[in-house]
């Protein structure tokens, strides 16, 4: 799959996986909701859902990001037709936005892709990431 069919298969997904890893290198997975800002930023927001912790500086993800700030985001489509699965992957550098118009800008790219925002737009942390790799599969050839 080339670049270009991996950020458009990507960015029309709802969501995706996010992988971190702290200095140790011991992984972490969470499912997230985004926006593709650009071609080769992606955007994630610390949101109201429910969190194990109130700050949110101390999720492990923020953390991870603050230690390590190499990320990987998987997007994937499983079908029992083998032929139309496929996964997107972006490799990229993270960094963490408590404010500023880049994070202004990325939770209006939010608000945009996801109605719930709309209600109560983001006012967390933004995890921005520089996607400096785009790799995917797909099971048609």
């Amino acid at each position: 799959m080339n670049v270009d069919e991996c950020r458009s298969r990507f960015a029309a997904e709802r969501h995706a996986y996010l992988a971190t890893a702290d200095r140790a290198a011991v992984p972490h997975l969470v499912p997230v909701t985004f926006a593709v800002v650009g071609s080769d930023e992606i955007a994630v927001a610390i949101d109201h859902k429910p969190k194990r912790v109130a700050d949110p500086h101390r999720l492990r993800r923020i953390r991870n990001i603050v230690a390590n700030p190499r990320v990987a985001f998987l997007a994937d489509v499983y079908d029992e037709d083998w032929e139309r699965l496929w996964w997107v992957r972006a490799d990229a550098s993270a960094r963490v936005l408590d404010g500023g118009d880049e994070r202004d800008r990325a939770v209006e790219e939010l608000i945009e892709r996801y109605p719930q925002y709309r209600a109560a737009p983001p006012a967390g942390p933004v995890l921005l990431a520089r996607v400096d790799r785009w790799t995917g599969w797909s099971g048609r050839t």
